[in-house]
């Protein structure tokens, strides 16, 4: 690609995507009511006003290793993202990772641009 189009300054997207496994009495019902409870609960914290989150589960993979589901959660700014995990530690989000029915050991945090094209 030979010319890329640059978002404004701060107008990037702060994005944290986990790799997940489903445990042996998971389901992907589950797993979608949790993230649901996990995000009403992360929208408490302070920063975690306007996080948004998706469960993505694979239709066709050929991957290597074992993901049954990548889990996403956006703000809207690296600020934002900054404040929520500050204050992420002691929350009543936090608290609901140990009533999990998933594991999520990897994960990396991306800058995600909206790419426009005219």
């Amino acid at each position: 690609m030979s010319v890329l189009v640059a978002a404004p300054a701060g107008a990037s997207e702060a994005m944290q995507m986990w790799k997940c496994e489903l445990g042996d009495d998971a389901t992907e019902e589950g797993v979608e009511k949790h993230a649901q409870d996990w995000l009403k609960a992360a929208r408490q914290v302070k920063g975690g006003a306007d996080l948004k989150a998706y469960v993505l589960f694979p239709v066709a993979v050929n991957v290597v290793g074992q993901t049954d589901f990548m889990f996403v959660v956006v703000a809207p700014t690296f600020e934002d993202w900054g404040k929520f995990w500050d204050n992420y530690k002691d929350s009543a989000a936090a608290d609901l990772e140990e009533e999990s029915k998933v594991g999520c050991p990897h994960s990396a945090v991306w800058e995600s641009i909206t790419v426009v094209a005219d």
